[in-house]
């Protein structure tokens, strides 16, 4: 059995049914046919007797469909040399489309060569009638060429180590090393003034001592590791020392004029001790213009400092 036969066979063939016969219809005669008429000429509005030809006349379809179901022989027929096995079919089948493959690869091949000379340098197309294989040989040659032209970067188009260009909410573009130059000398500004506000709050006294130890930092890198009581500098230093609670100091009889770090004279009364140890004014009439909080400061440090002491004796009677 052929492959057409098969086919015809198993899926061209529709499956007859027996005739059945009914008491209360009759089959009508398969050659009467289904008409289907237009409303007009039943109700005589036509004007035209003549048989019409176009499209909106009736359509009269022949025969019934249960002719073709009563059909118990295939209506189909075989084309080509009969008696070829389902293999042999196959195998033609195969060798057409390979022949036709081969045919399409010849007019490829005969196919006239591109001609750069017209491509549009834009678009790198070549205008006109063109296969679809030239067209997309040119597009992938546009291609390489716009990506090797970005790779090389010869006129700048990719933009590869170009400034970045900064603009205002008004479009003018902002000269970015004039801001930052700016913003610069603002923060050296500020930095100075904070710096000389810092040393707006420090009296003559903090800025000679911090000068004198600047003096004494300076110094100290030349000076050995050990200092010993043989050092001269060091034995004047600390005669130089004036102390309140030293015995002898009413015994020297020469007595150096007392001046400030300043260099202003310093006052030589008796005055109130304070918290900070700062001494007087030279010019100091003697009153004390306070409100009292550095009496009651000391008289507070003295109360502790003596119930500390009795504590002690109380636990040693015990």
């Amino acid at each position: 059995m052929s492959l057409a036969d098969y086919l015809a066979k198993n899926y061209l063939t529709a499956d007859s049914k027996p005739e059945k016969k009914s008491k209360k219809r009759k089959r009508k005669d398969a050659s009467d046919g289904l008409i289907i008429a237009d409303d007009d000429d039943d109700l005589g509005w036509s004007t035209s007797k003549a048989p019409r030809e176009d499209d909106d006349g009736p359509i009269t379809v022949g025969g019934n469909s249960a002719e073709f179901r009563k059909a118990k022989s295939s209506s189909w027929k075989t084309i080509g040399p009969s008696g070829l096995t389902d293999q042999a079919a196959a195998d033609a089948i195969i060798a057409s489309a390979a022949a036709e493959s081969s045919a399409r690869a010849l007019a490829d091949e005969e196919a006239p060569a591109v001609d750069d000379s017209g491509i549009n340098a834009e678009v790198g197309i070549q205008p006109g009638l063109q296969s679809g294989a030239q067209v997309a040989a040119q597009i992938k040659r546009a291609k390489e060429a716009e990506r090797r032209r970005f790779l090389e970067d010869v006129d700048g188009e990719s933009g590869k180590g170009q400034e970045t260009i900064y603009r205002d909410a008004s479009g003018r573009i902002i000269n970015v090393a004039m801001k930052r130059a700016e913003a610069r000398k603002k923060a050296e500004e500020e930095a100075a003034k904070a710096a000389a506000e810092i040393e707006a709050q420090k009296g003559d006294v903090q800025r000679a001592q911090q000068a004198q130890r600047r003096e004494e930092l300076a110094e100290a890198k030349f000076l050995p590791v050990a200092r010993y009581a043989d050092d001269a500098d060091l034995n004047d230093e600390l005669k130089e020392r004036d102390r309140w609670n030293d015995p002898a100091a009413q015994f020297l009889t020469k007595k150096k004029q007392g001046k400030s770090v300043t260099g202003k004279p310093l006052y030589t009364g008796p005055a109130m001790p304070n918290r900070y140890g700062i001494r007087p004014g030279y010019r100091w009439d003697g009153v004390d213009r306070g409100n009292g909080f550095e009496k009651d400061y000391f008289a507070a440090q003295n109360r502790r400092k003596n119930l500390k002491e009795l504590d002690y004796a109380w636990q040693m009677d015990e």
